[in-house]
Order: structure tokens, then C-alpha cells, then sequence
């Protein structure tokens, strides 16, 4: 069978070809992927960040929704019809941390869309276990954000964000929304820091608190605003040495630091702070099941304006374009790729 899919070729270059995909085997699953938005990690892969792991001929993309088309041999508990979304991580199950229960951190862990085949591509062959079944009635392009809003909850839930708490996020990028969006939904009183303007204005007219980081001393105005006490959690997401610098100075002692971005070189942190505060850094890297499990929930009770934060869908035949695009404009929340024209 042959199906058509995104090839990235180096260069910021990606050719969409047909190709041939193969029946599911035992324990896979075939997909008709109906929308995949666009990672920021797609985005490093593009601009050629990431060329030593990825190469030149993989099709890359992982926040997907879609419907299952065929079930392989020994696979009992799916069925064909069935709309779903991928959890796209394969761990190895017999490393210290599979062995402790942290299969999401697995030492071996390959990554479904970055280490091998992503849902850039019509079909596609994912093993069972990364299925989640979704409602029938839960809109497919929506569904394609419970990837990165399951990346949100994992952040939130290793913060262990409680009612009435003060949190700031520090970044207002699409991760940073959705943080600030499931802290809310947690009781928090959430504050966002940003410096783009009409992300700011974004956060706004959701609601939200936020400050421009370049007008605003963000630290001075979370003690401020909370008698003194600062941050109770701060989220890092900015990837910024600025931010990491904020993120210390604003928390409160005993405050929680979950740091979310990946930085590009190694940031200096003021560990000063953590003695004198006492002060805990968490980290967060993906998520586990039950982070989908939350995010479903959350997209179904609407806690996700999902058509204010989808800023544009685009074929899979103008893909290019898709990526060109994000490149120039800073303030996209979300670009999301249809990869079939009857979804």
C-alpha cells in the first residue's frame, strides 16, 4: 500500500512523496492520521538542530490525532473505526528507571516522530500501547493538542500545583499557555511572563495576569503583589537565561521550580537561592499515561479555548510553506497539518 508523507531532506526542506507502507505487524496498529500540529521540536528539526539524530529521510511529526484503520496479530483490545491519539514513546522495560516504574524516562527511551517515523504521512504504523481512544464526538483537530496539553499536566503534576497557590510561568509560548491554562484549572492564581506583545495579549484575553518581562521587574511584582512571599511554583519555559535567572528570584522560600524548556547550552542558576529559600528543582520531561488521561478530561471539559489557540490549519501538500511560515511569525500558538482532505 502506498500512502503520501512529509520527508524531511536537511536544508529546511521537506518533500512530500508517496511511499509504501506495509500492513501493521504483530502488536501495531494503523492509523489514517486526520491532523498533526506542528513541535517545537519539528521546528528545531527543520531549521537542521537536530540532523545528527534525525538524518535526511524521516518523516518526522508526533502531536496526531486520527482514526485506526487496522489492527495487527494479537491486538484484542482495539478496533477499527475507533478515533485515537498516540503517546509517542517507546521504552525499553528492563533499564533502572522501566524497573522503578518510570517508563517515560526510560534510559533507552526513542522517541516516535524523532527517532523513527512520525504522523507527517496519511497512515501510519504505531505500536498498541501508545493507543488512547478518544470520544467519537471530540473534534479531531482539538484532539491533535492532547499531546502537548498531556506535556502541560506532567509539568503541573510535578509541581503538585494546589488550590489558592500563586504560580508564574515564564514563557508564553504554546507550552507555557497550556501550563498556565492547567494550573489554572488546578485553583491556581497564575501569572505569565512574556516578552512578545501579542502573546501577552493573547494571555490577556484569556483572562490571565501578565507581565512583559522587559517593561516589568516580573520578580519585584510577584513579591509585590503577594505581600512579599513570591511564587509558591514557578515554571521555566522560556528556555532563556533570562528566565532562569527570574525563575529564582520570583519564587517564594520553599517555593517550587519546575524547569519545563529545553535550553540549547547550559544555563547558569543561582544556587545561592536554594540554600537561603530552600528552595526545590524539579524537572519534567514528557509524560506518563495518566497525563493523557488528564488531558482528555481537560479538552472535554474546555478548559483549552482550542479554536482560538489552533492559529492556522494547512494541507499536507503545503507543508513547507507550514514550517516557512513559522519561522517568520513569532506569534503562532499552534500550526496544525490536515493530512487527509476528508477530515
Amino acid at each position: 500500500m502506498t500512502t503520501q508523507a512529509a520527508i524531511y531532506r536537511g536544508n529546511k526542506t521537506f518533500t512530500v512523496e508517496a511511499v509504501t507502507i506495509p500492513p501493521p505487524a504483530a502488536g501495531q496498529v494503523q492509523i489514517d492520521v486526520a491532523y498533526c500540529g506542528i513541535c517545537g521540536t519539528d521546528l528545531h528539526i527543520y531549521l537542521g538542530h537536530m540532523d545528527q539524530r534525525v538524518g535526511f529521510e524521516r518523516t518526522i511529526g508526533h502531536e496526531m490525532s486520527g482514526v485506526i484503520s487496522s489492527v495487527g496479530k494479537g491486538v484484542a483490545n482495539l478496533k477499527v473505526g475507533q478515533h485515537m491519539v498516540v503517546r509517542p514513546l517507546a521504552h525499553c522495560g528492563d533499564c533502572p528507571a522501566c524497573n522503578a516504574g518510570h517508563e517515560h524516562v526510560c534510559h533507552k527511551l526513542e522517541f516516535i516522530g524523532i527517532d523513527s517515523a512520525g504522523a507527517f504521512q496519511q497512515k501510519w504504523n504505531v505500536p498498541a500501547h501508545t493507543i488512547h481512544v478518544l470520544p467519537a464526538d471530540l473534534n479531531l483537530s482539538h484532539a491533535a493538542l492532547i499531546e502537548p496539553l498531556a506535556v502541560a499536566c506532567h509539568d503541573v503534576s510535578r509541581g503538585k500545583v494546589q488550590p489558592g497557590e500563586d504560580v508564574l510561568v515564564i514563557g508564553g509560548g504554546p507550552i507555557g499557555m497550556l501550563v498556565a491554562m492547567t494550573a489554572r484549572e488546578a485553583g491556581a492564581n497564575v501569572v505569565i511572563a512574556e516578552i512578545n506583545e501579542n502573546r501577552l495579549a493573547y494571555a490577556r484575553g484569556l483572562g490571565f495576569s501578565a507581565m512583559s518581562s522587559k517593561e516589568v521587574d516580573v520578580a519585584e511584582a510577584m513579591h509585590d503583589t503577594t505581600d512579599g512571599k513570591g511564587a509558591d511554583v514557578v515554571f521555566e519555559v522560556s528556555g532563556s537565561q533570562a528566565g532562569v535567572d527570574l525563575m529564582t528570584a520570583a519564587a517564594a522560600t520553599r517555593g517550587r521550580i519546575v524547569m519545563v524548556a529545553i535550553h540549547a547550552t547550559k544555563p547558569t542558576i543561582d544556587m545561592f537561592q536554594f540554600f537561603w529559600r530552600e528552595l526545590d528543582l524539579l524537572g519534567a520531561r514528557v509524560y506518563r499515561p495518566e497525563d493523557y488521561t488528564a488531558a482528555m478530561e481537560l479538552l472535554a471539559k474546555g478548559v483549552v479555548d482550542c479554536e482560538s489557540f489552533i492559529t492556522d490549519i494547512q494541507g499536507l501538500e503545503d507543508i513547507q510553506g507550514a514550517f516557512e511560515a513559522l519561522t517568520q511569525n513569532p506569534n503562532a500558538m499552534k500550526s496544525m497539518i490536515r493530512m487527509m482532505g476528508n477530515v
